[in-house]
């Protein structure tokens, strides 16, 4: 990651190894535990880790900088291919586990996908039926808040179609011009989620 390489090994201390200084810092097992991915946002100087559901975000001293509210991820050992950071590095884009709690979608909308339904009406009130099936969360990368969450709810008239595009997703991409979020899944469903 530009000047930094990380080595890390099961149950070894984490070394942040500075190729030009040869310098190394190293980080306690039990502080940093082995993740199943990183990735290293640039822009920032810092580095995301997935490890049993969960993302957390690391500096290169070795300081825990993030950890975020209502982001279990769905899979345990997250790839690339079912998150999404947006370019200026601010939010990321999950398909998660759903927790039942009070949306508040409709406040981002001018950074990220609405939630306003076909009739136009705001979904910042509680989940009607909130599926067993994953949603998508948008959440802040230096705070860790839960900015907004997709979920299918049975007051939607494709409550069906939305049920069916969250049955475990296996890829997933933002289009930050169109402000549109697209995803696949294993039953080759694949959805657009847009105002």
């Amino acid at each position: 990651f530009n000047e930094k390489l990380l080595v890390k090994q099961e149950n070894e201390n984490l070394e942040i190894v500075d190729v030009r200084t040869a310098s190394i810092h190293c980080v306690d097992s039990t502080h940093f535990m082995t993740p199943s991915a990183f990735i290293f946002l640039y822009e920032n100087q810092l580095f995301l880790t997935f490890r049993d559901h969960m993302v957390s975000v690391w500096n290169f001293k070795g300081e825990l900088v993030t950890t975020f509210e209502d982001h279990m991820l769905w899979h345990p050992d997250c790839n690339t291919n079912n998150i999404y950071i947006t370019s200026q590095q601010d939010l990321i884009i999950s398909y998660c586990k759903n927790k039942k709690q009070k949306s508040n979608f409709g406040q981002h909308r001018n950074r990220v996908l609405s939630s306003s339904s076909e009739d136009g009406s705001d979904h910042n009130d509680e989940h009607d039926e909130v599926s067993s099936k994953g949603s998508l969360n948008i959440s802040d990368i230096f705070t860790g808040k839960c900015l907004a969450k997709i979920v299918a709810k049975r007051s939607q008239s494709n409550y069906q179609e939305q049920l069916r595009a969250l049955d475990d997703v296996t890829a997933l991409y933002y289009n930050e011009e169109l402000n549109e979020i697209y995803t696949g899944n294993k039953l080759g469903v694949v959805h657009c989620w847009s105002n």
